[in-house]
């Protein structure tokens, strides 16, 4: 078999590797790294939906509490990600919310 033949299938995998697999394994990385700094206080989002502040935390589990005197216990691998604070979230959201505004009386201007 000619070299030239294995080309096409080289740079198949490369291709692969770069667009599919990396990008996988950086945010496994990332994953892991968050998991590592959780904190008492922190508050986090599961990946069923459920958002809770940690209270307590060990190798393997932590406790949430998810309302007044209402605590779960689930395993530290099920933790999707960190939450922003209500007050962030709000300030985001307004700039988004306006940029749409700004848009929709562009749109009407120009139609009138």
């Amino acid at each position: 078999m000619e070299a030239g033949s294995f080309l096409p299938l080289l740079i198949v995998f490369f291709l692969m590797y770069f667009l599919l697999l990396r990008p996988q394994q950086k945010q496994q990385k990332e994953h892991e790294n968050m998991l590592k700094t959780l904190k008492r206080g922190s508050v986090v989002r599961t990946r069923s939906g459920v958002r809770g502040e940690v209270v307590e935390i060990n190798e393997r589990d932590v406790n949430l509490m998810i309302a007044d005197r209402v605590k779960i216990n689930i395993l530290r691998s099920h933790i999707a990600g960190l939450e922003t604070p209500a007050g962030s979230e709000g300030k985001s959201g307004d700039k988004t919310a306006d940029k749409g505004a700004q848009a929709a009386a562009g749109d009407e201007k120009k139609s009138n």
